[in-house]
């Protein structure tokens, strides 16, 4: 039984056989450990993560053939919606148990694939880097003398993504076809919200273990256009900050990279809130930036100190 299997050795194969990779034994019992590792609510068909492996008991050649024979259809993700800080709510999709596994080892074999191609200076997502990495990597950027900032702003990224143009770029990477179908049907599975059916004809909802994954593989081609131009940037997720030595210099950054993520990515950058700034006082993954003595320092920002202390202040309340 490959859930319960360990110390397999995993079979290489090449890009054109991935499938079978991703369901080979070895793959699966870790998207499996993954999985249960770290639970999280049920889809809209209510298994919960410990009603996982009976199910599999007695299902699991019927996925297996279905997922080789493309006969295999995800189901619709569930909204739920979070508040965010700013009073507005952030909209998850949460797969089925069943669909977090086949994303979960999905995952587990485009990620070192991708590893590969990424960006030194991207940090989100990533195997080993945090928000930490991204803040150390913007401080060494600013202490080379690039002193002005623009702050882009992508408008609703993940609701947003361009299933076209996503299908297209990992098609340049992926010679398996039916692991690029596959990931297709997920980008187009839908969203039951409030009982209903919503399709999903753009965006990769958050909530489901591919989703991470996918949007690094979109923002990859932002920024190889910021390399190739020879730009310093850091990007977390979809925060990112180019750094230019001047104003002039940045303001031209900020009009040319826009053309190209409206015009080449089909993305929307948020033109209210893309700025250009001087680094001190620059928020940035809850932190900012100043310069003392040419010498970058980071300060934890006023509005992430004001967060804390009404976080602090909340917890205390309860406790008494």
């Amino acid at each position: 039984m490959w859930m319960c299997e360990d110390n397999i050795v995993e079979v290489p194969f090449d890009k054109e056989h991935l499938l079978e990779q991703i369901l080979s034994p070895a793959n699966l019992n870790r998207a499996y450990k993954a999985v249960m590792r770290n639970k999280g609510c049920g889809g809209i068909d209510k298994m919960s993560c410990e009603q996982l492996l009976p199910w599999l008991l007695t299902n699991k050649d019927v996925l297996i053939c279905s997922l080789i024979d493309g006969s295999y259809r995800p189901n619709p993700v569930k909204r739920v919606e979070i508040p965010k800080d700013n009073g507005k709510m952030r909209l998850l999709g949460i797969p089925t148990v069943v669909d977090r596994l086949v994303q979960q080892a999905i995952n587990q074999v485009l990620t070192p694939i991708y590893e590969n191609q990424f960006s030194k200076t991207s940090y989100g997502f990533r195997p080993r880097r945090g928000c930490h990495d991204a803040l150390r990597g913007a401080q060494r950027i600013i202490n080379e003398g690039y002193i002005y900032v623009v702050d882009l702003d992508l408008e609703r990224f993940f609701d947003t993504v361009s299933h076209s143009k996503l299908i297209e770029i990992l098609s340049r990477t992926i010679k398996d076809g039916r692991v690029v179908s596959l990931i297709h049907k997920y980008l187009r599975s839908g969203v039951m919200n409030k009982g209903l059916f919503e399709a999903s004809e753009e965006g990769t909802p958050q909530g489901g273990p591919l989703s991470p994954l996918l949007s690094n593989i979109m923002l990859n081609e932002l920024d190889k256009e910021l390399e190739r131009r020879g730009l310093p940037f850091v990007r977390y997720a979809d925060d990112s900050m180019i750094f230019c030595k001047s104003k002039r210099a940045a303001m031209r950054v900020k009009e040319s990279i826009t053309r190209f993520i409206e015009n080449t990515l089909y993305l929307k950058v948020n033109k209210e809130k893309t700025v250009v700034s001087y680094v001190r006082g620059m928020k940035y993954l809850g932190y900012s930036f100043y310069v003392m003595k040419g010498k970058c320092q980071l300060t934890v920002h006023p509005k992430s100190k004001a967060k804390m202390k009404s976080k602090l202040k909340e917890l205390t309340s309860r406790s008494n």
